[in-house]
């Protein structure tokens, strides 16, 4: 099976200042396998290379090092370029024109024409919520309409592969929901999509695989479902009637002690808790409440934030 998207020890430097001596690493030997119909989500901080990532995808940037393959071609090839449908972060299109024909001309760069284009504009104008504010000219359009736009080119040639880099910026809940909508309809059609956001929530309702990346490099990859259930399981239990310091001296591993004013709210790994609960009993404490912890996509993506910002993961390098 040919993958959607490849990327082999894929590295990007910057030459940066007033003479050119200064080198930051934007990606560090990125490797990934994205197959033909996931929804696939790349996450990280800002500077973590994401954008860059897409920009090598696009041939808008070239590598330093190593490959990226699309359906088996490079970049830059016309094979590659013709299956891609392409929404940047900041989309920017010619404001003199109305959204339809905005639209309209992203068809027929795709190759549509007649009544194929005007059907399929027709079709994604509707699916992305701008059927009524079509021919207003885009520089009328909030940043929210402008997204929605720009989501419109990107489909209208029905791509086999979608990169979407943070599509719902800008966008109210509402605006969310149905983009998300949007992006399921294309993974039931068959289409790849490569999903950039901050926004955790999204990543978790849409994508197949997850790919964290921090400081220009790979931190987490796997599925969702994979990346949750590897951790080990974690517990909250309420305490009362017990000092925060009191709790942290019975001499158990803990997670977490946070004071809540009236209550302790304590986090302690699986297999400590019958050991905890027991000497909390024996000094005196009450136990109201034991629940098991939801370990989530945010947590493992702040656990991969903590544990490259304790190590030596990317950066900044003298020339």
């Amino acid at each position: 099976m040919t993958l959607a998207i490849e990327t082999r020890d894929l590295s990007k430097t910057y030459r940066l200042g007033f003479w050119m001596n200064k080198r930051v690493l934007a990606l560090q030997n990125l490797t990934l396998s994205v197959e033909p119909g996931q929804v696939y989500g790349l996450l990280g901080p800002n500077g973590a290379g994401k954008s860059t990532t897409i920009k090598v995808l696009m041939n808008l940037v070239q590598a330093t090092s190593g490959t990226a393959r699309l359906f088996g071609h490079a970049p830059e090839s016309k094979e590659a370029r013709r299956n891609v449908g392409f929404l940047p972060e900041n989309p920017a299109p010619y404001e003199y024109l109305t959204g339809e024909e905005f639209v309209r001309l992203a068809g027929q760069l795709v190759g549509l024409s007649g009544q194929e284009l005007d059907q399929r504009v027709k079709e994604v104008l509707g699916a992305v919520g701008m059927s009524r504010t079509a021919g207003l000219q885009i520089r009328r359009y909030s940043k929210g309409m402008v997204q929605r736009i720009g989501l419109a080119q990107a489909i209208v040639g029905k791509p086999r592969l979608l990169i979407l880099d943070e599509p719902t910026s800008g966008l109210d809940p509402v605006g969310r929901r149905e983009i998300r909508d949007l992006i399921l309809q294309e993974r039931e059609r068959g289409t790849t999509v490569l999903f950039c956001t901050h926004i955790i929530p999204d990543v978790e309702a849409l994508c197949t695989r997850v790919a964290v990346l921090v400081n220009g490099k790979l931190a987490r990859e796997g599925s969702v479902q994979e990346l949750l259930t590897t951790q080990v399981p974690v517990v909250e239990i309420s305490v009362e009637g017990m000092a925060a310091e009191a709790v942290r001296n019975l001499g158990h591993p803990l997670e977490q002690v946070q004071d809540l004013s009236n209550r302790l709210l304590v986090r302690a790994k699986d297999a400590h808790v019958q050991p905890l609960l027991k000497s909390v009993l024996d000094a005196g404490g009450r136990v109201t409440k034991l629940q098991p912890a939801r370990f989530s996509l945010e947590d493992l993506f702040l656990q991969a934030m903590s544990e490259a910002k304790h190590g030596t993961v990317g950066g900044e390098i003298s020339s």
